[in-house]
């Protein structure tokens, strides 16, 4: 797997890789992650550009959204196991 890509954003991290036909979106932030494989054959052009327009405003406020969720249940169950 090799790094294709990295697109900036001020709230994650946001690589691109590729292996195997694939493209793998990797988001991060802080210790969470989320990734998203699309096949290359999924594609029109089956090239990082099409990987790009995918990956519009909206759903990257959808994946930080989700971040927000994941966060507030790692807390919740990080909070009963300790208390």
């Amino acid at each position: 797997m090799r790094v294709i890509a990295e697109l900036p954003h001020p709230e994650c991290k946001i690589s691109i890789f590729k292996m195997n036909n694939k493209f793998i979106v990797k988001f991060e932030q802080g210790a969470l992650e989320q990734s998203y494989k699309i096949a290359e054959t999924d594609l029109t052009g089956g090239g990082t550009n099409d990987v790009f327009e995918i990956l519009d405003e909206a759903f990257i406020e959808t994946v930080i959204g989700r971040f927000k969720a994941m966060r507030t249940d790692f807390i919740a169950t990080y909070k009963r196991y300790n208390y």
